[in-house]
């Protein structure tokens, strides 16, 4: 089968490799798309170490084809979106209801240790145990999320990572609520999801902040009620100006330490400052201690702190119903020949989500 492969900083290569059959507790899932999230640009530029050689992409949806033996939760022919994080059950975290950041965690191989990609002699890994940029991918079924048949799945991947850290850093780890002024630095794929998550919310306000205008642009379609450009002006000053001092909630979504400190500088007093954007490893943030100190309140947003089996089918349940946008996130399709491609139309900010279709 087809799949790219990662063989290190900035050497991704499409080629073919082999797919082993399901062991006990795993599913064979039959790739239909995959979202070209700007996380995987972290792991192709190195600034998240991983075992290499791996099969990148970890957004995507598919078909069951072959489950292994006791998997209890999904059968043949149905269709799926996959979670990067197969949640135990079992754990501390997981039976308090935060299955997002279960012990079990992201990790480079089957729960066994083992991988079920090779290429010969070669192992390759997974990545976070999805691989999505592969023909086929083998996940535990813990990560396969059952959904209506009746969504297109080249959809509703999105859903598998950017919306929902998106729209669960709001709904879930925010908790904004109806009435709420809401300021989202960075308009990407994940930021959209933000907004939409916001306008979910029922927020009145919504600042959407970003250096291109393409970008505001698709903020302002998908629910931004309040643009501002900052490479012209300082976003803080300006959304403090909207907000008569600050805004109730601000999420950064770029992974950077700076803008992190503008978005804790943009909340009022009583304000949340949200990081949802994947930082380099290794980074600080400097914020100033007495705001913190005065009722300020910063803290992150691990995949939209989602309880996947609750909050997967329910997101596409409002994208089904019309209340979620998705159609308007895919600015292009590439196959998985071009994956690059999708990755520099990312880079140069030309698209809202990219998918690989198979």
């Amino acid at each position: 089968m087809k799949a790219a492969v990662l063989y290190g900083p900035n050497n991704l290569v499409v080629e073919e490799i082999e797919v082993e059959e399901p062991k006990a507790g795993e599913v064979l899932v039959k790739m239909a798309a995959a979202g070209v999230c700007h996380s995987d640009l972290h792991f192709i530029e190195g600034l998240w170490p991983y075992p290499a050689p791996f099969v990148m992409g970890h957004e995507g949806a598919g078909v069951i084809e072959k489950v292994g033996p006791g998997v209890t939760l999904v059968a043949p022919g149905d269709h799926v979106i996959l979670s990067w994080v197969a949640p135990c059950g079992l754990c501390r975290d997981c039976v308090a209801g935060r299955p997002y950041i279960c012990k079990a965690g992201p990790v480079a191989t089957m729960k066994d240790g083992t991988t079920r990609f090779h290429k010969g002699d070669q192992r390759i890994f997974h990545q976070t145990g999805v691989s999505s940029f592969a023909e086929y991918a083998v996940v535990h079924e813990t990560a396969a999320i059952k959904v209506s048949s009746d969504a297109p799945l080249d959809r509703v991947a999105l859903i598998g990572c950017g919306v929902m850290t998106g729209v669960g850093a709001v709904i879930n780890t925010a908790n904004v609520e109806v009435g709420a002024s809401v300021a989202v630095f960075g308009c990407g794929g994940v930021g959209l999801n933000v907004i939409q998550g916001a306008v979910l919310a029922g927020a009145i306000k919504i600042i959407a902040v970003d250096t291109l205008d393409n970008k505001l642009e698709m903020a302002k379609k998908l629910g931004a009620t309040h643009v501002v450009n900052a490479s012209r002006e300082d976003p803080v000053a300006r959304i403090r100006e909207m907000t008569d001092g600050g805004a109730d909630y601000a999420f950064e979504v770029i992974g950077l330490p700076d803008v992190v400190t503008q978005a804790f500088e943009a909340i009022a007093t009583s304000g949340t400052a949200v990081m949802v954007g994947m930082p380099p490893l290794g980074s600080n943030i400097v914020i100033n201690s007495v705001p913190l100190f005065m009722g300020k309140t910063l803290k992150g947003a691990l995949y939209g702190s989602a309880r996947v089996r609750i909050d997967m089918p329910m997101l596409v349940d409002l994208y089904m119903a019309g209340k979620l946008k998705l159609d308007e996130l895919v600015s292009r399709s590439y196959p998985i020949e071009k994956i690059s491609e999708a990755f520099e139309a990312m880079k140069n900010g030309e698209v809202a989500r990219s998918i690989i279709k198979f």
